[in-house]
Order: structure tokens, then C-alpha cells, then sequence
């Protein structure tokens, strides 16, 4: 969190993000965690929590933000990727 009347600068955002993606890497197939998802989503809808339009909403949700960030790093290789968080952090 920033303290108020401070602005971020691409200097603070950045290598956040960068560090994500790096984390992101480490944590197993980031490109099936839609898939992952969507199978624990349909198997959650079948119970009677699942009947709850807040949680459906939040669902959908975050399998957009999961499809967006797969298909964002698909055209590279997760060598790729790992040398382009390497470069930035340097």
C-alpha cells in the first residue's frame, strides 16, 4: 500500500509485477491454471454453496483474470519469460 498523496511511478509498479511473474514461474504450470480453475469452479457450482450469484460473478471473475494472464504469456517460453524478469531486475 502507498501512503497517502503518494503516486506510484512505473519505478515502484514495475518491478512489483516483474516479481509476480517471477514468483508466478516458481509455483508450477501458471498456462493450466485456467483449466485448474474452471475444474474446481464446476465441481464448487455442484454444491449448494455454488447456488450464489456473488460467488458465480467472482468465479467468472477470476477465471477471465487467470485466461487473460496465460494467453498475455503464451507466445513465450517460460525461459523467456525468466530472462526478461532477470533483465528488469537487474
Amino acid at each position: 500500500m502507498t501512503k497517502e498523496n503518494q503516486k506510484p511511478t512505473h519505478r515502484d509498479v514495475v518491478p512489483s509485477v516483474i516479481n509476480f511473474l517471477s514468483d508466478e514461474l516458481f509455483e508450477g504450470d501458471y498456462k493450466e491454471q485456467p483449466l485448474y480453475l474452471q475444474e474446481i469452479f464446476e465441481i464448487l457450482l455442484r454444491t449448494e454453496y455454488g447456488n450464489d450469484l456473488d460467488l458465480r460473478q467472482k468465479m467468472l471473475s477470476c477465471l477471465r483474470t487467470s485466461r487473460n494472464f496465460a494467453e498475455a504469456l503464451s507466445p513465450f517460453s517460460d525461459k523467456q519469460i525468466y530472462e526478461a524478469c532477470a533483465d528488469v531486475n537487474r
